[in-house]
């Protein structure tokens, strides 16, 4: 996707071309974000990595706030929401308060609040339970570093065993509060009783070894300086290069209240949050989602930061205080419909999600699903979007999505346009393989006959691939395994006798290998072995209601793309590429070993394939 930027501060172009070309940018590079006066140009390039990342999807999601007391050991210059046990205006919530604050249309509740002196261990694990037996579908995102720290040093447990019995009770997600900024010097002088960087990055690094995904946060605009912003982003990235395990990163806007650090009414600016996003999307290559928090930034702020880098505007918050108790003059709660409303007036799409980022819901129209992975960039790095909007999507979510008529079209999972078919008009275009495909891997310890009664980690994002795998087991080795379903993203691994992986992930543990497995089975290749034909993994297709001028344009629009990554294959990908760690020639090596049109041989594949369904179905009824 190429983007034109007019800029005058000439000291940009060098990050600029870095940008374009999927380079890391540096501390210096940094420093030259924030300092630049060239505000527009700094968001379009922010805007143009969060296009190339998330299409014209806005997330949000059905959230509640609950801070079960305000009572607190630690006493942080910068909060006005902690108080002492008798203090006027402490608080202390029962668990069935905490149930009563909650219904089942939310998607996500959000649970952090002060250290109390007394509780003790039973009683947070209890929070977790009740919560999740009374509300089964409901996501838990609880306790920052902070607290899990606490958890440690009071009751005498090891940081894995707090975050593996929270996990055990229902927690799903941790949030990123409590990072503050990674410098010694603040530290010592706002908040000499809290963690510091080191405890922060070893709980999240704990937590996503556990397969426990988090987010990361960053409190600005008080007494830290440039730098320490930077390095604060840097040492973020550092882990996420190690774990894969953050899902979002937060900027959070310092409000003064009553804290003395500067005057109460002294927020700040509007300049000073946006370009806080912009260098956030742009040194933070590594992060799949930045926030634009509007309880601290307000809603006009948040909502240019949709086109700034940001493309998450958290959800409907009810019964946030922290912020709130410390000046923060956004409303108290956001409805759904306004939600809505500001990201369609940005131009994005509005989709709500879960918890790990999964679409539950479109409030547009003219969707065309993208599949997020590198084999699927020929068809969109030159797309011309016209009349259409791009929504990145895993493709077992692409088809759930589809059924529900929210997609016009999209690259489909080939099993989901099998079962969709008779709603749904094939294009003559594909993803398919020849003898190996690289990216779609069952890495195990066993040979096939040795996975009999085996557990296989199979990830959320796939259909195709999971049937592939269950035929080739049942129908080629006569095995049967049990299957079970693990969320994308970081996952312990340790349970599993064998993992699936797809698409990226796939590619890049591939590459560097998945800690405690030997073996390595490309799916594609088994097939092509058994069945002495090309697999199909994805097909593009169209609802037949689309009115026809549309789907003639769909098609004229990836003809051209297509054409135009073919005349170019050595550029096709590169910064997409770089983020899995292929070089150039890896990645001209992986494209041209897929073949992305319908031929003669495709379609005898597919029809195979869908045979083995059908029969596989049928022993299954037995």
């Amino acid at each position: 996707m190429n983007q034109e930027i007019h800029f005058r501060d000439a000291l940009l172009l060098p990050i600029w071309k870095k940008v374009q070309e999927g380079e890391r940018l540096s501390h210096e590079d940094g420093r030259t974000l924030f300092r630049t006066n060239d505000v527009l140009s700094l968001g379009k390039m922010a805007h143009f990595v969060q296009k190339n990342r998330s299409g014209d999807a806005v997330y949000f999601v059905l959230n509640q706030k609950i801070e079960p007391t305000n009572v607190c050991v630690l006493s942080c210059k910068f909060c006005n929401f902690a108080v002492k046990q008798g203090d006027a205006g402490a608080y202390e919530m029962t668990i069935a308060e905490m149930l009563a604050k909650l219904t089942p249309d939310i998607h996500e509740v959000h649970m952090t609040g002060g250290l109390h002196p007394d509780w003790p261990w039973e009683y947070y694990l209890e929070m977790m339970r009740k919560i999740h037996m009374n509300f089964p579908n409901l996501d838990i995102k609880a306790f920052t570093a902070v607290e899990i720290d606490f958890f440690h040093r009071k009751f005498k447990l090891s940081i894995k065993e707090v975050l593996h019995e929270l996990k055990e009770a229902g927690m799903r997600t941790m949030p990123g509060g409590g990072a503050e900024v990674f410098s010694e010097r603040v530290r010592k002088e706002l908040f000499p009783q809290k963690i510091g960087a080191g405890p922060w990055l070893d709980i999240h690094r704990a937590a996503h070894e556990l397969g426990i995904p988090s987010n990361a946060t960053i409190l600005y605009g008080h007494i830290e300086t440039i730098d320490e912003r930077l390095d604060h982003l840097i040492k973020l990235r550092g882990l996420q290069d190690e774990t894969g395990g953050f899902l979002s990163f937060i900027p959070l806007a310092f409000q003064p209240g009553d804290t003395g650090i500067k005057p109460r009414e002294q927020f700040t600016s509007a300049i000073d949050d946006l370009k806080m996003i912009a260098v956030s999307r742009l040194m933070l290559d590594n992060f799949p989602h930045i926030k634009a928090y509007w309880v601290m930034l307000t809603e006009e702020v948040a909502s240019v930061a949709l086109n700034f880098g940001a493309d998450d505007m958290d959800g409907t918050v009810g019964g946030e205080r922290i912020a709130h108790d410390a000046g923060a003059i956004s409303p108290s709660s956001m409805a759904k419909d306004q939600l809505i409303k500001i990201i369609r007036d940005a131009g994005k799409i509005p989709v709500e999600r879960d918890i790990y980022y999964n679409p539950i819901n479109l409030y547009t129209k003219n969707v065309v699903g993208k599949i997020p992975y590198l084999n699927s960039v020929p068809f969109y790095e030159n797309i011309e979007r016209r009349q259409f909007k791009i929504l990145p999507v895993t493709p077992r979510r692409m088809g759930v999505l589809s059924a529900s008529g929210m997609l016009d079209a999209g690259l489909f999972s080939l099993v989901n346009y099998l079962q969709q078919q008779e709603r749904l008009e094939m294009l003559e275009y594909c993803i398919a393989t020849r003898d190996q495909v690289k990216s779609v891997l069952l890495f195990s310890n066993h040979g096939w006959h040795d996975l009999e009664g085996k557990t296989i980690g199979i990830i959320d994002d796939t259909a195709t691939s999971v049937m592939l795998l269950k035929i080739l087991l049942q129908k080629r080795y006569g095995v049967r395994t049990v299957f079970k379903r693990m969320n994308s993203g970081v996952n312990d691994y340790s349970e599993f006798d064998a993992v699936l992986l797809i698409g990226d992930e796939a590619l890049r543990s591939r590459k560097n290998g998945l800690a405690g497995f030997e073996i390595v089975y490309d799916l594609a290749t088994e097939w092509y072995q058994w069945k002495k034909l090309p697999f199909v993994f994805a097909v593009w297709a169209v609802q037949s209601t689309v009115p026809q001028d549309r789907k003639n344009e769909l098609q004229d629009i990836l003809q051209q793309s297509l054409r135009r990554a073919e005349e170019n294959v050595t550029a096709v990908g590169t910064s997409h590429a770089k983020r899995i760690g292929l070089s150039a020639d890896e990645t001209v090596e992986y494209l041209e070993g897929f073949n992305y049109r319908i031929g003669k041989r495709e379609r005898l594949s597919i029809e195979r394939f869908q045979e083995l369904l059908l029969e596989l179905e049928r022993i299954e009824q037995l």
